[in-house]
Parts: C-alpha cells; structure tokens; sequence
C-alpha cells in the first residue's frame, strides 16, 4: 500500500507536483488547501482573514486534521497540505513524507503568475500566513514547521521543475 505526503511553503510546487504523481502513480490525490480556501469562502474571509480567525478557533483545524488522518489510514493516498507530513509521523501512519520549498521570490512568482496580483505584496501575504500557522501549529501541536528531520524527501524546487521532482519521488518509490 503507497501513502504519500507532500507537504511544503506556499507557492513551493507541492500541488503541481501532486498533480504529476496522481498521474503517474496512479493515485487519488487530496488537496488540504482546497479544502482550506473553500472554509475560508464559506466564512467570507480571505486567506489572511481565515488564518488569523483560525489563530482563536482550534476547531477549524481540528475538522481538517480529522479529515485528513481519517483519508491517510484509508492509505493508498497522495494527501497534499502544510501539516500532511507532521499527521502522519506524530500518528505513525506508514507514508513517504516529501517536503517542498523554494525560496520567496519564487514562490510569490508561481503565485502571481496562477491567482494574479504584485510579486512584492505576495511575498508579504505569504510571510503573514506562515507566521500565522507557524503560530498556530506550535500552539495547537507542539510542530516546528522549520524542522524538517522527518521527511523522507526535502526538495528545494527553486530551480527544479515539477516533474523533475515527481520523477525523483517515483524513483524512491520505485514506480
């Protein structure tokens, strides 16, 4: 049974990646950040908004994070989100965990470039939303998102394309 993990920073490649290995491995993929956006719509906030009310309201992350293990001890699973990696090593639950990350600049590049807006102001959105949930998952989780000691693949895809990637995650897999 193959479960797989994609965790990483905003605008990093992690969904685009996902995408290629839905494909090619054959799997049902899940998009936590969809289902993030589409909680964040329901409450008629903006991202920034939604993380901020997340800040004081423990029970948003905690249906997601219910969500989540409930489609990763169903296995057989690409399971794609910031925390994706951390619910599966902190409930042992067998999976390959990829973290992805880029550096700012070239995050907030892919950003502009798929949902629009300034390269500059989605730097600082960006670095809004991470210090958000970097607050919160200490808070709720005692989870460092800079450490990244349980991942089995840490890719800096900067200067990397998203199948370049993919191709390296299916080599270890060996698919």
């Amino acid at each position: 049974m193959v479960t797989i993990t994609i965790s990483g920073t905003p605008g990093s490649g992690k969904s685009t990646v996902a995408q290629i290995l839905e494909k090619e491995a054959g799997l049902k993929c899940v998009y936590s950040g969809e289902i993030f956006r589409e909680l964040a719509s329901k409450h008629n906030m903006s991202l920034e908004e939604f993380g901020r009310y997340c800040e004081n309201n423990r029970e948003v992350d905690q249906e997601l994070d219910e969500s989540q293990l409930k489609i990763l001890k169903n296995g057989e699973v690409i399971l794609e989100g910031r925390l994706a990696g951390w619910l599966a090593h902190k409930n042992n639950i067998k999976a390959m965990k990829i973290m992805i990350d880029a550096d700012i600049k070239t995050r907030a590049e892919r950003i502009v470039k798929r949902e629009g807006g300034d390269v500059k102001q989605r730097e600082q959105e960006m670095l809004k939303r991470e210090e958000s949930e970097a607050l919160r998952y200490k808070q709720y989780y005692d989870i460092d998102l800079k450490d990244i000691s349980i991942y089995d693949i840490v890719v800096d895809s900067t200067y990397k394309t998203a199948e370049d990637i993919a191709n390296l995650i299916l080599k270890k897999l060996k698919i």
